[in-house]
């Protein structure tokens, strides 16, 4: 997703732009019976079918505002990306998955909501970004798009102005084999090894003395993911096998 911020961004839900702040959106942090239902049947088809493993275990802290960014190779990474972490999860999901009538039943269940990748979609962000004030694990996937080949770059800079906004904790995940099980134009997923590899923890950028922080700030923290997640991708692969 493309997010074009000011030159420094405040706290809180006000906008940067100097707008009225708006209402909040409701963030259901309950782990409903649907979404235990479906968080076991993801988990069982990621363990039995694609024998997924993650590697080290725990790193996702265990309570708190925190932004999972996953490589993005594979239709499939944000079902695999869950394994991740036991806490409740929140997705921003290309709003076309929801043309498909059994995906428009499923998704939201599991926490994902719509964004518009066409342009900077403000209702998305609202969302993601409510979702972080809550305390609460979103995945966003800082390519904002399936991408091909070993090379992680072009980041948006959607990840590190949330994390800016919401003082998120921003874990990078490098996911092996997935282009491999289900490439991009694939219908039917292939049966095969993924892994995970997940990286340190990066802090959000810190504030100034004014209580805002600098444009410069966001693009570092773009730049350590940019680098991390190479990192994890290269590892990730190294253990498949496969890209």
């Amino acid at each position: 997703m493309a997010v074009s911020p000011d030159e420094s961004t405040g706290a809180g839900g006000a906008d940067p732009t100097g707008g009225a702040p708006d209402l909040p959106i409701t963030v259901d942090t309950t782990f409903s019976p649907i979404y235990r239902f479906l968080r076991v049947l993801v988990h069982l088809v990621n363990r039995v079918v694609f024998r997924t493993t993650v590697s080290p275990v725990g790193r996702v802290p265990a309570e708190g505002a925190v932004i999972i960014a996953p490589v993005h190779r594979s239709f499939i990474d944000f079902f695999v990306a869950s394994e991740v972490t036991d806490r409740k999860l929140h997705y921003m999901a290309k709003d076309s998955l929801w043309k498909n009538g059994l995906l428009a039943r499923i998704l939201p269940p599991l926490g994902a909501f719509p964004v518009h990748r066409e342009s900077a979609d403000r209702e998305a962000l609202r969302r993601a970004e409510q979702v972080l004030l809550a305390g609460e694990a979103l995945i966003l996937f800082p390519e904002g798009e399936r991408r091909a080949g070993p090379v992680i770059q072009d980041l948006h800079e959607g990840v590190a102005f949330l994390a800016a906004r919401t003082g998120a904790t921003v874990v990078p995940v490098g996911i092996g084999g997935s282009a491999s099980v289900m490439p991009k134009g694939a219908k039917v997923p292939r049966p095969r090894h993924i892994h995970l590899e997940v990286g340190e923890p990066l802090p959000a950028p810190e504030r100034s003395g004014s209580g805002r922080i600098p444009r410069s700030r966001m693009h570092v923290l773009t730049e350590s993911l940019t680098s991390s997640l190479q990192d994890l991708y290269d590892r990730s692969v190294e253990v498949t096998g496969r890209y």
